[in-house]
């Protein structure tokens, strides 16, 4: 053969030729693979199970007198005087230990207001020549609408950063232009004759959505 009719890029030619050839088949190979498997069922994923509601709510843990006033509930068990005498104060009896008797009638309570035993004395609190309000260190009376004035006559520092936002859980506005900020008082958290709030479980972590190997989840057909 003459050198002069040769293809101009020799071998090269055949070399472009192979490559198109094999990348065609293998574009082909792909196609009918997603063909095939377009219309098969999808891998079961793993169940995700929902958070329990008691770690979404934003309710305070506790409802003080004033949140009961607003939600009009019933308000009898601040009615003292529906039981006791009016122009007698009830009379405080003591164990061997020198520790509160709790009435039958107030069996509910449980008194543990300091480590010491020192504050378990209702007195301390509850104004006794008038029931339905409560009475601070002084001997100043407060309503039992002003929670904070009553702990803070004995817990100074903790009101403190209650009045400055760093206590109460604050919530609402920054910008006192939008809205008034808001915060829970003493009793939305703590009870006030056992101040010491219980353990609680903490909410679960973030779940890993693509599974745990070493913990499988019971899987859910597809829909």
């Amino acid at each position: 053969m003459n050198p002069l009719h040769q293809h101009p890029d020799g071998g090269n030619g055949v070399r472009t030729r192979y490559w198109l050839g094999g990348l065609t088949v293998g574009f082909l190979g792909l196609a009918a693979f997603f063909l095939v498997t377009a219309n098969s069922q999808p891998a079961a994923r793993p169940r995700i199970p929902l958070v329990d509601v008691k770690f979404l709510s934003t309710a305070p843990w506790r409802q003080t007198y004033v949140d009961l006033v607003k939600a009009k509930e019933d308000l009898s068990d601040y009615d003292c005087y529906a039981c006791h005498d009016q122009k007698k104060p009830p009379v405080i009896r003591f164990d061997a230990a020198g520790k509160v008797l709790v009435p039958k009638e107030h069996a509910n309570i449980v008194m543990g207001h300091g480590s010491h035993d020192r504050n378990n004395l209702c007195y301390n609190c509850h104004n006794e020549q008038n029931l339905t309000t409560l009475q601070v260190r002084d001997g100043n009376v407060v309503k039992f609408d002003n929670i904070p004035a009553l702990c803070g006559s004995c817990h100074g520092p903790t009101l403190r950063d209650w009045e400055a936002g760093a206590h109460g859980r604050t919530s609402g506005y920054w910008d006192r232009s939008l809205g008034d900020p808001q915060r829970l008082v003493c009793a939305n958290c703590h009870n006030p004759h056992a101040p010491r709030i219980p353990t609680r479980e903490p909410a679960p972590p973030p779940h890993l959505l693509h599974g745990n190997p070493a913990t499988p989840e019971a899987a859910e057909p597809a829909h």
